[in-house]
C-alpha cells in the first residue's frame, strides 16, 4: 500500500498517463451532451491556522481561474437546471463553501465577488448567531470565528445564495426523531430567512457521506420548500439524474486531486457511490 507521501506523485502520473483517453471521453460526452455537472465545496480560505479543511487564499484564486478557463462556472440554481435537463453539452461546476468561516470574508469572497464568480455559501445558523467556534476546530485546540450575522447580510446584498447546514452541525444520522431531524435542518432554514430577510433554497448535509445522511432528512428537507440538498463524498451529477441530490466534490488543495476530480477520473465514474434517498416527496 502506497504511503501518503508516495499517494500524490503517484495519482499525478496517472493523470498524465490517462489524460489522453480522459480528452477522448469528455469530447464524446460532449458530442452526446452527456457532460456531468461539477460541484467543488470548500470550508476555509485562509493564510494562518492551516488544517485539513483550510485552502490558502493562492491556491484557491489558482484553482478558480483553472476552472474559469475550462467550465462554465454557474450558481448552483442553473448547475441544478443542467442536471435536471437531459442533456449537457457544456463543461459546468458550481462554487460552494460549507460551515461559515470569518476568514473567508478577508480575501476569497471580496474576490469572487469582484470577478462575478457565482458560489452558494452554507452556513450553521446557532454558530452565525452566537459567535461560537466550531467543535472541530475547537476540539484541535484552534477555535475560529464564524462568520457574523451582518457578513452574512453583506453578501446576501452582493447576491451571494446563503444556504442551511443545520443549526449545531450535527451529524443528522444519529438523530432518531423526525423532530430532531426538523429542529435542525427546519430550523436552520428559517433562521437563516430571520436574519436575512429573505427565502433559503438550498440544504447541506454536515460531513455529508452517506452514512451522515437519511432518507427521512431528505424528505423533511424537500417538505420544507428546499429545492435541493447537498452531499459532499464525491460524485459526478449527471444530465437527467435526479437533480434534488446535489453531489459536490471537495477543492482539495492537491492539485494532483482537484485535477483528477476535475476531469473526470475513470476509476471514479465507474466506483462512484449511490445513496437511495428514497421516496422524499411522500408527504405522509
Amino acid at each position: 500500500m502506497l504511503t501518503d507521501s508516495l499517494k500524490t506523485p503517484a495519482l499525478g502520473l496517472y493523470y498524465l498517463a490517462t489524460l489522453p483517453k480522459r480528452q477522448k471521453a469528455a469530447t464524446e460526452r460532449e458530442k452526446n451532451h452527456q457532460v456531468p455537472v461539477m460541484v467543488l465545496f470548500y470550508h476555509r480560505v485562509a493564510d494562518q491556522h492551516p488544517n485539513d479543511w483550510t485552502i490558502s487564499n493562492e491556491r484557491f484564486r489558482s484553482q478558480i481561474l483553472w476552472l474559469k478557463q475550462r467550465f462554465d462556472i454557474v450558481s448552483l440554481e442553473e448547475g441544478q437546471r443542467r442536471i435536471a435537463a437531459e442533456e449537457n453539452d457544456r463543461p459546468t461546476v458550481c462554487v460552494t463553501f460549507d460551515d461559515g468561516y470569518a476568514d473567508n470574508c478577508t480575501k476569497a469572497i471580496p474576490w469572487l465577488l469582484e470577478n462575478e464568480i457565482p458560489f452558494t455559501y452554507f452556513v450553521t445558523s446557532d454558530h452565525i448567531q452566537s459567535g461560537e467556534p466550531f467543535a472541530h476546530d475547537a476540539a484541535l485546540g484552534c477555535p475560529l470565528a464564524p462568520n457574523s450575522i451582518e457578513q452574512l447580510r453583506e453578501m446576501a446584498a452582493a447576491g451571494v445564495e446563503i444556504g442551511a447546514h443545520t443549526r449545531t452541525h450535527a451529524n443528522l444520522a444519529n438523530l432518531t426523531t423526525e423532530e430532531a431531524l426538523h429542529e435542525e435542518i427546519v430550523g436552520s432554514k428559517r433562521d437563516i430567512e430571520a436574519f436575512l430577510d429573505r427565502p433559503v433554497r438550498y440544504f447541506a448535509f454536515p460531513f455529508g457521506l452517506p452514512e451522515n445522511m437519511s432518507t427521512a432528512a431528505f424528505r423533511i428537507a424537500f417538505q420544507a420548500g428546499l429545492w435541493g440538498a447537498c452531499s459532499a463524498y464525491g460524485g459526478y451529477n449527471k444530465p437527467g439524474d435526479d437533480s434534488y441530490h446535489i453531489k459536490r466534490i471537495h477543492g482539495d488543495p492537491e492539485w494532483a486531486r482537484f485535477r483528477n476530480w476535475l476531469t473526470v477520473d475513470p476509476r471514479k465514474l465507474r466506483s462512484e457511490k449511490q445513496f437511495d434517498i428514497g421516496d422524499y416527496r411522500d408527504r405522509f
